[in-house]
This record gives structure tokens, sequence and C-alpha cells, in this order.
């Protein structure tokens, strides 16, 4: 699947749409991301049996938190900057369970 965001909010707002209820098999857990800029904002989302929530504001409890700028995450989730690269340059801080955070790229699928 190759789908391309516009921005922070066009990438919660498609999540439901992209998400791969397979690949979150034995997955119970909080993301939190925290992203700013211009459209940035705090999200959680909660991954269980098999299905999703998105919310908008901090969660009481991340298993895995990402922070970032708007402009990077774009770059991140449409593929045109590593996430491995984006954390080792700073441009990503990612907190929690990184295995967790890791397999966001199969549950929620862009480029």
């Amino acid at each position: 699947m190759s789908f391309q965001i516009d921005s922070v909010q066009h990438y919660f707002d498609s999540l439901g749409d992209r998400f791969v209820a397979s690949a979150s098999d034995g997955v119970d857990a909080t993301f939190q991301f925290t992203l700013e800029g211009d459209g940035g904002g705090t999200w959680h989302v909660v991954v269980k049996d098999g299905g999703m929530a998105v919310s908008e504001g901090a969660s009481d409890a991340p298993d895995s938190t990402i922070e970032a700028r708007t402009g990077d995450w774009v770059k991140i989730v449409n593929g045109k900057m590593s996430g491995m690269r984006a954390v080792m340059t700073r441009k990503m801080k990612v907190g929690g369970n990184v295995t967790l955070a890791r397999k966001m790229q199969q549950m929620f699928p862009t480029a």
C-alpha cells in the first residue's frame, strides 16, 4: 500500500483507513505522539484486540512515545526520511517501549 500524507492531521485522520489489524496481533499498547510546529499537537493511539482508536490529547500511561517536529514527521511517514536516521540526528525522540514503536510501520503503513 502506498499512501502519501500531507499533514499531521491527515496522518491521524487516515489511521483507521490504513490500519492493518493482522499486524497488531498480540499488541495491547498506547502510543503517544507529541508533534510540534504548524498543525502540531498531542495525540494518542490505543491498539488492542485487533482494533485501534485515535484520540487527541495525552494519555495517562503511554507505552511508547514519539516526539518530532511536524515537518519531520510528515517526511518520516512518507518515506522521505528514515525513522532510524531521524532518531540518530535527534529529529525524532522515541521513548518507552521502542520495540512497539518499530511495529507501528507494519500496523499503519504509508509510503
